[in-house]
């Protein structure tokens, strides 16, 4: 009887939390090869398939130390999932001002710096990797992650789709003036409402204080715009599960991502939490 592998590749910049990952995905039991070169995936699968092995999932981690071997990643891609493994392309990705941070931080040498310096190694390393980018089932930017909070990101993604809710919703405020977050798959803009900044009690507070709360829930309009989105998501929801979507990252931007969008970004995941999805919250901006 063939057995069934489900393999994990995690890419992406170094610095933006690869080895965090696979940390995350041994720990859930998947088995855990750095820094395979990208040519012997299959020979991997060979040897897995003709053992005794108990594991069923495994997961690798490539990224710029492969060199040359990153332009067989189409053909080797192809080639396993024509061979019947279920592979899922993770690419985590970071600001260059936070990369640049972390190995400051860490003193490490980034794998592809030269005489140009870290900026101009990031640069380059987003170039080497851009098409294993645009081959990723879903990117992951950690810029605004502690490690704490990128582990649990990653362990509820992972364990959305093995064996724990059919789709993981995950609810993101953010400030317009940052930056769209990278990994939404819907955003929706809530500057029309009043903006507590300019009320000088409510400015040095955020969202998750009641009397910023109270302000922004009171505001014309906010109570429509909340029955529209979670009206929307509702309809939308179970069609994308139908569909086999297992994630969806929903945004709610303001200016600066410290009061309105959080506010209202609470407000939604209270009113889904009857759905019986898993609801994820994240205020990106909010400490800002």
């Amino acid at each position: 009887m063939t057995r069934d592998l489900r393999a994990i590749v995690v890419t992406g910049l170094s610095g933006s939390g690869k080895s965090t990952a696979l940390g995350v995905l041994e720990d859930l039991g998947f088995y855990c090869v750095d820094n395979l070169p990208v040519a012997l995936l299959p020979r991997f699968v060979e040897l897995w398939r003709a053992s005794d092995g108990e594991f069923s999932r495994a997961a690798f981690g490539i990224d710029v130390r492969a060199g040359h071997f990153l332009d067989d990643v189409p053909r080797v891609f192809q080639e396993l999932r024509a061979g019947g493994v279920e592979l899922e392309v993770l690419y985590l990705e970071a600001s260059d001002d936070v990369l640049v941070r972390r190995y400051s931080e860490t003193r490490r040498r980034h794998p592809a710096e030269d005489a140009s310096g870290i900026a101009g190694a990031i640069r380059r390393e987003r170039a080497l990797l851009q098409a294993l980018r645009e081959r990723a089932d879903r990117i992951v930017d950690t810029s605004a992650f502690t490690v704490h909070e990128l582990r649990e990101r990653l362990r509820e993604l992972i364990e959305g789709q093995a064996g724990g809710p059919a789709l993981t919703v995950t609810l993101v405020s953010f400030g317009y003036k940052y930056g769209l977050p990278i990994d939404l798959d819907l955003a929706f803009d809530c500057r029309f409402l009043p903006n507590p900044f300019f009320v000088d009690t409510l400015r040095p507070r955020t969202g998750t204080d009641p009397e910023v709360t109270d302000y922004v829930l009171a505001s014309d309009g906010a109570e429509e715009f909340l029955q529209h989105v979670g009206g929307l998501l509702r309809f939308t929801l179970p069609r994308y599960q139908r569909e086999g979507k297992t994630y969806l990252t929903a945004g709610i931007g303001c200016t600066g991502g410290r009061h309105r969008s959080v506010v209202l970004v609470e407000a939604l995941r209270a009113r889904l939490a009857d759905t019986g999805y898993r609801i994820m919250v994240r205020h990106r901006d909010m400490a800002r």
